[in-house]
């Protein structure tokens, strides 16, 4: 970092432009006047397919259920799917102020592109600084009230809508999910290392379809080897929050809109260990 950033000067010829944090605090944007947020949290992953919205939407369910007001963004714009999982299906509604997030069985509120779009199906086709502009009003010109959490979910990889939600929100800190494979931890490793760029906190690593509990003698079955997920967290003295089985149950709650319905013993201490950090 340029000594230059200690009066805000030069930022364009400095080669941390961007990634400083000096720089991050220039970008960062006001949220909506009648939003009050205490925790900013995203869910982040250089892989896609590792189940970073399902990961989302049961920490954001089970914060909840712990007795936090909560609030889930789905900054995936591209491929949003929050709004099927909580069986959401009214679109977008606004006031003079600003623009109302859904609210899911139990009180979650959500705000998606898929609100406002005439089908669910439908493509979104636009470049990256749209979307980036898209996240920001998601922050800037949503009303999303009092609220203890407000949790992000990014899309994969490390490119604008990430950088934008990195730059432009006043994160308190990111999840990280990867899968077992080796080849999800080497992608997932450029996440933290961009984490660590943008000098972000990251509050824990979770592991996604680890195992498959067999239905008759209920013994672990690693379909995609042991996983290395832990020995990554510990690598880089991050905590590690669990293990998460591949389970069929959780498949159909989130097809039928009803992810609210999971129960997990290890959400609601993850839920508790992510609490503590920042309560």
């Amino acid at each position: 970092m340029s000594t230059d950033c200690e009066t805000g000067a030069h930022c364009s010829s400095c080669p941390s432009a961007g990634t400083c944090s000096a720089a991050q605090q220039t970008l960062l944007r006001e949220a909506n006047e009648f939003s009050k947020i205490k925790h900013v949290i995203a869910v982040m992953s250089g892989k896609g397919g590792v189940g970073k919205s399902s990961v989302s939407a049961l920490l954001a369910s089970h914060l909840q259920k712990a007795g936090y007001q909560v609030g889930l963004l789905d900054a995936d714009i591209t491929g949003p799917s929050i709004p099927r999982m909580f069986g959401i299906t009214e679109k977008l509604r606004t006031n003079v102020a600003g623009m109302l997030p859904s609210e899911s069985a139990q009180g979650v509120k959500v705000m998606s592109i898929n609100l406002l779009l005439p089908n669910e199906d439908d493509p979104v086709l636009w470049r990256g600084p749209v979307i980036g502009g898209v996240i920001e009003q998601f922050w800037t010109d949503v009303i999303w009230g009092e609220l203890d959490y407000l949790v992000v979910d990014l899309p994969p990889g490390t490119g604008d809508a990430p950088l934008t939600v990195m730059q432009s929100l006043p994160l308190k800190g990111l999840i990280v999910v990867t899968s077992p494979q080796e080849l999800a931890v080497m992608v997932v490793r450029k996440a933290i290392k961009m984490a660590e760029m943008m000098n972000q906190p990251i509050l824990g690593v979770f592991e996604n379809m680890a195992y498959l509990e067999c239905p008759h003698c209920e013994e672990p079955v690693y379909l995609f080897g042991q996983g290395k997920a832990q020995a990554m967290a510990a690598e880089y003295n991050l905590p590690f929050l669990g293990s998460l089985p591949i389970d069929p149950a959780l498949a159909e709650l989130c097809d039928q809109g009803r992810v609210e319905e999971y129960e997990s013993e290890l959400f609601a201490q993850a839920a508790k260990q992510i609490a503590a950090q920042l309560d």
